[in-house]
């Protein structure tokens, strides 16, 4: 597998009227001259009512809209209902609702089903700055801006070029920290500009089999590595995100596998473990979507009765999955860090002694 993102070409790009004369919009358009443009009043786009949702998503990921936004941070303050754990942190989103991949368990797939699915790029960037300074000042203590809970942190970057602004912006801020997170090896920007303390890069590994099963168009897991290993070496702090485990025909072996290709290579200061978690009605829109390949995530039994309404394996399977996971992470790393992303309680409690709830990956410490 080679990662798509750099061969992106939207088919067609919204460009709202009120940004068409910015100096960036016009900068990003010449990047697709073979895109068909659309000058649009609003930013907002509906598809036709005889598209059905799952064929809207497909055609979303060959549309970019290109506009402005007044909120590009908000605050997520953990809560996730009485019987799943998260931590606070910020939300950092210049580029909303879609993405380029093709990952079947996707999440905001289904969170933005009644809206347009199309990749927006937001780039009135000077409210960014604004909004972040705003949120620090706030804020007590350290402050983490995860840009990559709703959207992909790399794939995009040798479009946006964001990388290179916030990265030496966030060097000159002593308690604010940039999260990225990327399933992506698009990282020229990156090494373009100077790493510093204040951010940290991560990357959501899964097996090959499952990448290549299910994250259709990102980068094999191989390519993954080596772009870590490459940002380690230029100096940024590197984590590891294990995430979705999906149960399948010698699951042990293939993550075993993942592990020690990637702490042979790598050390990370943290490595995240969960597992698949999906809203009930995400089968039907991701089957409509993928046929067979979305189809096989319904291959388990599924368990309902987390506060977060999301369906997941048995805790027994959970256990056992990340038992196996933290065994083997600890052949090769005695110290790591290691955290669970979106649990229970019943899961911490069994594994209370071997991961810490205020070490994920979401969040800088």
């Amino acid at each position: 597998m080679m990662d798509t993102a750099r061969t992106f070409k939207p088919k067609t790009i919204l460009l709202w009227r009120q940004a068409a004369e910015d100096t960036e919009a016009r900068r990003i358009l010449k990047l697709f001259p073979s895109a068909q443009i659309r000058l649009i009043e609003r930013q907002h786009m509906t598809f036709s009512p005889e598209m059905s949702p799952s064929r809207a998503l497909l055609v979303g990921k060959r549309t970019l809209m290109i506009g402005r936004t007044s909120s590009f941070v908000g605050h997520f303050d953990g809560r996730l209902g009485p019987n799943v754990r998260c931590c606070p942190y910020y939300k950092l989103v210049p580029v909303s609702n879609g993405c380029l991949y093709l990952c079947t368990y996707c999440y905001l797939a289904f969170v933005y089903r009644n809206y347009a699915p199309l990749i927006k790029i937001n780039i009135n960037y000077d409210t960014m700055f604004k909004q972040i300074r705003k949120a620090l000042v706030a804020a007590g203590g350290k402050v983490s801006f995860n840009m990559g809970e709703m959207l992909d942190s790399l794939a995009l970057d040798h479009i946006t070029n964001l990388t290179t602004m916030l990265v030496p912006f966030f060097a000159g801020l002593s308690r604010g920290f940039l999260m990225l997170l990327t399933k992506s090896s698009n990282i020229d920007n990156l090494l373009a500009v100077e790493a510093n303390g204040q951010t940290v890069v991560s990357w959501s590994l899964n097996s090959q089999q499952m990448i290549e099963q299910h994250e259709l168009g990102t980068a094999g897991l191989s390519e993954r590595i080596d772009a870590a290993r490459q940002c380690q070496q230029h100096g940024y702090r590197i984590r590891i995100r294990i995430d979705p485990g999906i149960l399948h025909p010698d699951w042990q072996a293939d993550y075993a596998d993942l592990i020690e290709q990637t702490l042979t290579i790598l050390k990370p200061e943290n490595i995240t473990l969960g597992m698949l978690r999906l809203l009930p009605g995400h089968f039907l829109l991701a089957a409509g979507a993928y046929g067979n390949r979305a189809g096989k995530l319904l291959d388990h039994n599924f368990v309902r009765g987390a506060s977060d309404h999301k369906l997941r394996y048995p805790p027994k399977q959970r256990i056992e999955f990340y038992s196996l996971l933290i065994d083997t992470i600890r052949s090769f790393d005695k110290n790591v860090s290691i955290g669970l992303c979106r649990e229970t309680p019943e899961i911490w409690g069994v594994l209370k002694d071997r991961c810490k709830p205020e070490k994920c990956n979401c969040v800088n410490w």
